[in-house]
């Protein structure tokens, strides 16, 4: 068995629980955390990490546990991934920093070119390189801003863009992302998401009324969209809606910008999540799985809207880091290599059989694509949300040596990000220990 300090998929592939959770020296560092770190910035779970890799979590007490949240869709191609530490590391000898703003270098070359190539869409592009996925969107309706000579933004319902000032106003939720920092960004609108599980349909049609009468369309640079929503619940939109949308922003001239951040990179069960639905945007952000746990984001675009923005007016200091865009190309090596789009698929349609059959009265809604997926929790017979079970669950599964994630506007939703390359056994493993927590309840 591999030390708990080596990580990698050399990892032994199994739940072990050695302590109690949380054990003796995950304790002590959340007391020098308490003195170091302020409140305001919290941890789902109260174990710290010691090594991961494959579908496994191990903690600095020794406990190993399944892992069902990939660092929130980061480690898609599993933490420590060899093709992404070789490629990481061979750069990191050689050298770490130049910016590129200053001194340009091949690897952000290489990656703008991958990303050109894999997004939706034969067109021209372009691909800009930033740190996160908040810049990226961020940077995207500058460059929709730039391109159109027009203000505003339209967002939806349950999105979530990121917690710089703007993207703080593009999202939805406030508690926890928005509350006491106002006030926000202006030139920010709001339509309704079409939510199958809550809405009662004419999403689009409200779309339109917002464009056309509030805003009014020759105001109107890009409507942002996530394909699949992440921190609102992992909302699947309607069939039909993302298709409704994309043919208005095109009559209408408005720049469609896709929200890839969580969906990217083989997540879904495609390449980005739009495809499914064959929408083809103007704009799409990519960052979480795309450098495989070494911050980096991107902003791939149509080449005359990229190319709109002047000298000099998009970059910054770490902006394309070397090391991450060569774990960036070591992760869509991996992709390819081992065929993880359709790894996803069958990871998806194995968590979906398992949690539909469980028919227990909280669950209103299993829903998702690929690997990510998502349960709904509500009061038994009604659709009210209940939080309250989602915590049960998450706390049961955590003492047992399974890591699993919330999300949802109303804190009500399972959701389930396993890497890509965890063994069938812990999935099935994990599965058997998420029947036992709804039991429990």
């Amino acid at each position: 068995m591999s030390s708990p300090t080596t990580g990698g998929p050399g990892l032994d592939q199994a739940r072990r629980l050695v302590t109690e959770i949380p054990g003796p020296r995950s304790r002590e560092l959340a007391a020098r955390r308490a003195a170091a770190v302020p409140a305001g910035v919290v941890s789902g779970q109260p174990v710290f990490a010691a090594a991961a890799g494959g579908g496994v979590l191990v903690d600095v007490d020794g406990n190993s546990f399944i892992d069902f949240g990939s660092g929130i869709a980061v480690t898609t191609v599993g933490n420590s991934a060899p093709r992404v530490v070789d490629r990481a590391v061979d750069q990191l000898h050689r050298f770490t920093h130049t910016c590129f703003l200053i001194n340009p270098y091949e690897e952000y070359v290489a990656v703008c070119e991958a990303l050109n190539r894999l997004t939706p869409g034969d067109h021209p592009k372009r691909t800009a390189l930033f740190n996160s996925g908040a810049e990226a969107v961020e940077n995207a309706v500058k460059y929709a801003r730039a391109a159109t000579g027009r203000p505003a933004v339209v967002v939806f319902d349950h999105a979530y863009h990121g917690r710089t000032l703007l993207t703080m106003a593009m999202t939805a939720k406030n508690t926890p992302y928005k509350k006491d920092f106002g006030p926000f960004a202006p030139e920010v609108y709001r339509a309704p998401m079409a939510y199958p599980y809550r809405s009662a349909g004419g999403e689009l049609a409200a779309l339109r009324d917002l464009i056309d009468v509030q805003i009014g369309a020759e105001n109107v640079a890009c409507v942002v969209v996530e394909p699949i929503q992440g921190e609102g619940g992992f909302v699947v939109p309607a069939p039909g809606f993302l298709p409704g949308v994309a043919d208005l922003c095109r009559e209408r001239g408005v720049l469609l910008v896709a929200d890839e951040v969580q969906t990217g990179f083989a997540r879904t069960g495609d390449l980005f999540a739009c495809e499914h639905e064959g929408i083809v945007p103007d704009l799409i952000t990519t960052a979480k799985g795309l450098a495989g746990g070494l911050p980096l984001a991107a902003v791939t675009g149509r080449a005359e809207i990229m190319d709109a923005v002047h000298a000099g007016g998009i970059g910054g200091t770490y902006s394309g880091n070397p090391a991450a865009c060569a774990a960036a190309l070591g992760v869509i090596e991996t992709i390819e290599a081992q065929n993880l789009v359709e790894r996803a698929r069958t990871i998806g349609a194995r968590f979906r059989s398992r949690l539909t059959a469980l028919h227990h009265p909280v669950i209103g809604e299993v829903r998702g694509r690929g690997g990510m997926i998502a349960v709904e929790l509500v009061e038994p017979g009604t659709t009210t949300p209940n939080p309250a079970a989602v915590a049960a669950v998450i706390r049961y599964c955590q003492e047992r040596g399974l890591l699993v994630l919330s999300a949802g506007t109303y804190g009500n939703v399972l959701r389930f990000l396993p890497p890509l390359v965890i063994p069938d056994h812990l999935l099935d493993e994990g599965l058997d220990l998420l029947s036992d927590a709804f039991a429990a309840l």
